[in-house]
């Protein structure tokens, strides 16, 4: 079960990564290219390429923020029917007790509040932690000298782990199973692999 975990979060890892990085960044660079545009186009130097990858930074952090809410948000689909060894996560429908197949962004809602308020609070506890450590280990004497948008993505990365083994016991809609029950053969043929 702690493998089916782990590859679940990995795989969620590196989608919302690449989704927010990938849009933030996008974003940064139009915002970049209009400021540059909307300056004359100055000719391009090394001050020129300083103060727009500097620009292009400072938009960056404030679109990662905002990308990363929705790159959270479409990440949840994408958890529920992929199995990973041996195991999945379902969806039960609201009206009935039926798992579905075929999962909308539309059904992710009541999820996705549960999960979000899931991940707040264990990221939270994370950066308690991590302030007690650096007052207590190192030079910083507040939270506000090292911590910025790159520190919450790690906590928030580290949360999804553990979210996603609260979330079952945390909404009753969700539910792990496992992949012998649709399958009889499945112990069968995993006692012949290994």
């Amino acid at each position: 079960m702690s493998r089916f975990y782990l590859f679940l979060w990995l795989h969620w890892v590196i989608r919302v990564t690449l989704c927010s990085v990938l849009l933030a960044s996008g974003v940064s660079f139009l915002v970049t290219i209009f400021i540059y545009f909307s300056q004359g186009l100055p000719p391009l130097g090394v001050e020129i390429f300083r103060a727009l990858f500097n620009i292009f930074e400072f938009w960056f952090q404030f679109f990662w923020s905002l990308t990363l809410l929705v790159s959270l948000f479409r990440s949840l689909k994408y958890i529920f029917n992929a199995p990973y060894a041996g195991y999945e996560l379902k969806l039960v429908a609201c009206e009935s007790s039926d798992v579905l197949e075929e999962i909308g962004y539309g059904d992710l809602v009541k999820v996705w509040r549960k999960w979000f308020m899931l991940l707040i609070w264990i990221s939270g506890a994370i950066m308690i932690l991590a302030l007690v450590y650096t007052y207590l280990f190192t030079s910083f004497s507040s939270l506000f000298e090292w911590f910025n948008i790159y520190w919450l993505f790690g906590f928030i990365l580290i949360a999804g782990y553990f979210s996603f083994i609260l979330l079952g016991a945390r909404c009753k809609k969700v539910k792990v199973k496992s992949l012998a029950i649709k399958n009889p053969n499945f112990r069968s043929l995993k006692r012949g692999l290994m």
